[in-house]
């Protein structure tokens, strides 16, 4: 399964990551999720800032496999698992090692940034996109 994600990045847990159970809390894998996404997405020309576009996220799931606690690094592989003209579907995995600790989507719609309207994923972005398809 690693060798299906196309970009690799690492995550570090932190102190407060860890609820009473002494275990990473459920939502913030999802911020690891975003975390992994944008910051991918910044470095393949998406300005966050000023840009023409921004993409929302419409849909999102988790699956958990095993725990993630503080203090950790686990490593995190990131892939298109779908591409349409305004949407696409990130799939990201998160390993300790060769054991797959949890799974999970995001769906962004890029839309114009003031109109608030569907537009298409500008060109750059998705010349990278492409580059990290499934």
């Amino acid at each position: 399964m690693q060798d299906q994600y196309r970009h690799w990045d690492t995550v570090q847990t932190r102190w407060g990551d860890n609820d009473i159970y002494g275990h990473v809390n459920n939502v913030v894998y999802y911020a690891f999720m975003d975390t992994v996404i944008n910051t991918w997405l910044i470095a393949n020309g998406l300005d966050i800032h000023g840009g023409e576009h921004i993409g929302l996220c419409v849909e999102s799931h988790c699956n958990y496999h095993a725990p993630m606690a503080f203090p950790e690094t686990v490593t995190a592989g990131l892939r298109i698992g779908h591409l349409g003209r305004s949407s696409v579907r990130y799939e990201v995995g998160f390993y300790r090692d060769e054991e797959l600790i949890a799974d999970g989507h995001f769906v962004h719609v890029f839309v114009d940034r003031d109109q608030r309207k569907p537009a298409a994923i500008p060109d750059g972005l998705r010349a990278a996109m492409e580059g990290i398809k499934a």
